[in-house]
């Protein structure tokens, strides 16, 4: 975050010596961040350019009603960072680092997630908004899995998480278009991958693959669903495919951020 900007909040206006000490006075150091009498904590950096910077013409600086509460422009500022990459399939080395940096900031103003007496925070259908693991161009992200492009028509449409925190469902639901030849029209299919999950420790969830079911949308929406078969369990890959786990590294009503097992930065909204 590169500074608080004070010219728009709401503020009174004092002299700029006296100023500073009412605001150095209201903080007592703690861990590296500056802790507001009954307030949230924020990081010493941030109050340093809140009391450092230069002050206004008329010689005041204003002191913010609530200055405190970084979450909501944090949150904006990781959002911003993500937007445009097409869930992070369009993302280069250089987007990769701006999302991770954004991420970091709301995670170390989040604090430690603590999901042991608050699972019903996972509650609901999220959307996936970004995930760095689609730089690799495929749908497997870090994993293997079929790629997306010229090599096969397959386009990715919106990707989804249920969660079920009393049936301990976990469902990974994704939107495909596969291209066909002309004049037929694309095949749009809607992929859930079935799982339930387990709460390990505070804030880890393990998900254990059940399995995958697709359903045809669009034009062929009247055909059934079909389950896909798994291969022979001697034929089976050691790790599965589809279990895994990872940590919740920030969470609130609407937004989720998580850090898989391989290094994956995901990031939710709910839906």
């Amino acid at each position: 975050m590169a500074s608080l900007n004070l010219l728009h909040l709401p503020s009174t206006s004092v002299s700029s010596s006296s100023s500073c000490s009412l605001f150095a006075r209201s903080f007592i150091p703690r861990n590296n961040y500056l802790t507001p009498k009954g307030g949230n904590h924020v990081k010493q950096s941030l109050i340093v350019k809140a009391v450092a910077g230069d002050p206004f013409t008329d010689g005041t600086i204003p002191i913010p009603s609530n200055p405190f509460d970084a979450i909501p422009s944090l949150k904006l500022n990781l959002l911003s960072a993500v937007s445009g990459l097409n869930k992070g399939l369009a993302a280069n080395e250089e987007d990769l680092q701006k999302a991770d940096a954004a991420a970091k900031e709301l995670e170390d103003a989040g604090g430690l997630v603590d999901l042991t007496d608050n699972l019903d925070k996972l509650q609901g259908r999220w959307k996936l908004i970004y995930s760095s693991a689609f730089s690799s161009r495929t749908l497997g992200g870090s994993r293997p899995g079929p790629p997306i492009g010229r090599l096969l028509p397959i386009t990715l449409g919106q990707v989804f998480q249920r969660i079920d925190i009393l049936s301990k469902d976990f469902d990974n639901i994704v939107e495909l278009q596969f291209g066909a030849p002309w004049p037929l029209p694309p095949l749009e299919a809607t992929a859930t991958l079935a799982h339930k999950f387990e709460l390990i420790g505070s804030s880890k969830i393990k998900i254990i693959f059940e399995k995958t079911t697709v359903k045809t949308t669009g034009n062929f929406s009247q055909l059934p669903p079909l389950e896909v078969p798994q291969l022979p369990e001697a034929l089976r890959p050691k790790s599965n495919r589809g279990s895994g786990d990872f940590e919740v590294t920030y969470l609130d009503a609407d937004t989720r951020v998580t850090r898989g097992d391989r290094g994956e930065l995901r990031v939710f909204v709910i839906s």
